[in-house]
């Protein structure tokens, strides 16, 4: 069993910085792309940013700029560097990876979530 365990949401206001980590845990080969996603209130979840285990990073164009996605293959460990938060920031944080365990299949994992709030 694999479990991501999230840490690092909290509330901030406008124009400041918070750090998410996220590390997985259990039995397992490897694991393959790591991202984050998130979901505000009435809204269906995103996709925020994403990292491949080489280090190449994708994101969505509304964090570009602002928000820096990393990874520590030896922690089997993600993060989400968010500065220059803005209210629309503000969503519950998830956590994701792609995990390729001992039945030579790749299975998708989630965090539990850690909540961001941004005041204005």
């Amino acid at each position: 069993q694999v479990q991501l365990v999230e840490s690092g949401g909290g509330l901030v206001q406008a124009g400041g910085s918070l750090r998410l980590s996220c590390a997985a845990s259990g039995s397992f080969l490897r694991i393959n792309d790591m991202a984050w996603y998130r979901q505000a209130p009435g809204k269906q979840r995103e996709l925020v940013a994403t990292v491949t285990s080489g280090g190449s990073t994708n994101y969505a164009d509304s964090v570009k700029g602002r928000f820096t996605i990393s990874r520590d293959n030896a922690k089997n460990a993600v993060y989400l560097q968010m500065n220059s938060l803005k209210p629309e920031d503000t969503a519950v944080y998830y956590c994701n990876a792609a995990v390729f365990g001992w039945k030579l299949t790749t299975r998708d994992y989630w965090g539990q979530g850690t909540q961001v709030t941004v005041s204005s």
